[in-house]
């Protein structure tokens, strides 16, 4: 029989085991809540730190767009009419080699292409609106070299004949600046001539331009040296171009000197002033448009535009002439060799058909060219088509020789052939050199009011 006591006893330490047990629980619970809190504050740290980084990723890439924007495409933009001008780089170089830096670097090159593209664009629409104001022009001013011609021939007053002369050089320059235009815009010469002695296609460079008088020629070919037809215009414009920057570019009082040489190749005309010279930067610019081995906009021609260097290059790319401008002139100024290669050379018998009258004769020896029909003097083609006077001396009463001027009678023509020909360049300068010399020596010649010879 189990006592009171006993059982109380047993009841106690059965209470007293769960107490232990429930009292362990709660232990663990409260143990295992703080972990749980305690990953929970880890958790929530993290997720801010994340948060951070995101940001701080977000303002990073919105500061390199706004850079590519703001610095880097206007900078490229620019560096397609200005190849000096430098592209700035990402604000972070770290991102070199990362697909966001890619990204950007193809945002520059669509940008660069479609540039290029239509600067091209724009620049084919400005040489096409070109081309035909220069047409106009060149029409309208081969029609005024008619009528200029025409006055030639009906008037014979040789004062007159002068002035025209004159009208009909400052004629020429106008025609040449818009023919130089027009191969600049891709137009072709202008001109078909036959085949012509090198000679006069150097001289007939020379007359076109303005201070033609200080261009001294050395002519040191064989005798019948000539160009090919379709070379004869090219090579004439080059060399004036050539010329005209020569005698721009040096003092009126010195002399522009042309040697014209056989060489390995072909031949050779080197042009020598005594000028100003170019620097390092305007040699290589100058050589890069006269070599025209690279397209050259319009755009890039400068304000005011520089054409006759683009010129140069059209037309040595197109006839396979070669310029140099790489070495300085023995004067101190430029020198500009012009190679005309063996293929666009030709010979013409020197015996049939001559060189004009004012064309130098060559420098080589008698036992170096063939003989020669002594030649008739020449009396310029132009000023006897136009029935000028022509000054003779006859003695005075005097005894002195004083000039008298005769009218030379008129020589009847056919009625198919009364039209003067067509003159060259090159005559016209020879022309009107003529008769400035005669009249010059006329004048002073002559005695004037208060000045007879004693």
């Amino acid at each position: 029989m189990i006592e009171i006591p006993d059982l109380a006893a047993g009841g106690l330490a059965a209470g007293t085991l769960s107490a232990f047990v429930l009292a362990g629980g709660l232990l663990r619970s409260r143990r295992r809540g703080a972990r749980q809190q305690e990953e929970m504050a880890e958790l929530r740290s993290q997720g801010d730190g994340a948060r951070a980084e995101v940001g701080r990723l977000s303002r990073a890439y919105a500061a390199e767009v706004a850079h590519l924007a703001q610095r880097r495409v206007p900078a490229e933009a620019t560096r397609a009419a200005h190849p000096h001008v430098q592209v700035p780089g990402p604000l972070h170089p770290d991102l070199a080699g990362t697909a966001l830096g890619a990204g950007l670097d193809g945002v520059l090159e669509g940008i660069a292409t479609a540039v290029a593209q239509e600067r091209k664009r724009v620049d084919a629409a400005a040489r096409a609106g070109m081309r035909g104001a220069t047409r106009e022009i060149q029409a309208g001013l081969y029609r005024l070299q008619d009528q200029l011609r025409g006055l030639q021939q009906r008037y014979d007053d040789p004062e007159l004949a002068q002035t025209l002369f004159a009208l009909d050089h400052e004629n020429e320059q106008s025609l040449r600046r818009a023919q130089v235009t027009a191969v600049v815009c891709g137009a072709w010469v202008g001109l078909a001539r036959e085949e012509s002695h090198l000679v006069d296609a150097v001289t007939g460079g020379q007359s076109r331009l303005v201070g033609y008088h200080r261009v001294r020629i050395h002519n040191h070919l064989e005798p019948g040296t000539a160009l090919v037809s379709h070379a004869v215009e090219p090579v004439a414009i080059i060399v004036a171009e050539l010329l005209d920057n020569a005698l721009r570019h040096s003092a009126p009082d010195t002399e522009v000197v042309v040697n014209l040489e056989r060489a390995h190749h072909g031949v050779s005309v080197t042009i020598d002033d005594a000028g100003v010279g170019m620097s390092p930067d305007e040699r290589a610019y100058a050589q890069r448009m006269v070599a025209g081995t690279e397209p050259i906009l319009l755009s890039e021609l400068g304000d005011p535009p520089r054409m006759g260097l683009a010129a140069i290059g059209q037309l040595t790319r197109q006839f396979d002439l070669s310029v140099d401008l790489s070495s300085p002139s023995p004067y101190g100024g430029v020198r500009a060799v012009l190679l005309v290669k063996n293929h666009l050379l030709s010979r013409i018998d020197p015996a049939r058909r001559r060189p004009a009258a004012a064309a130098p004769r060559s420098t080589r020896t008698a036992d170096e060219q063939p003989a020669l029909e002594p030649a008739a003097p020449y009396v310029p083609e132009p000023v006897a088509a136009y029935d000028t006077g022509a000054i003779t001396h006859e003695p005075a009463p005097d005894g002195d020789a004083l000039p008298q001027r005769r009218r030379r009678a008129r020589a009847a023509l056919p009625a198919e052939t009364a039209a003067a020909p067509a003159r060259t360049p090159e005559e016209s300068a020879a022309a009107l050199g003529a008769l400035q010399s005669g009249t010059a020596a006329a004048r002073s010649a002559a005695p004037t009011e208060g000045n007879e010879p004693r």
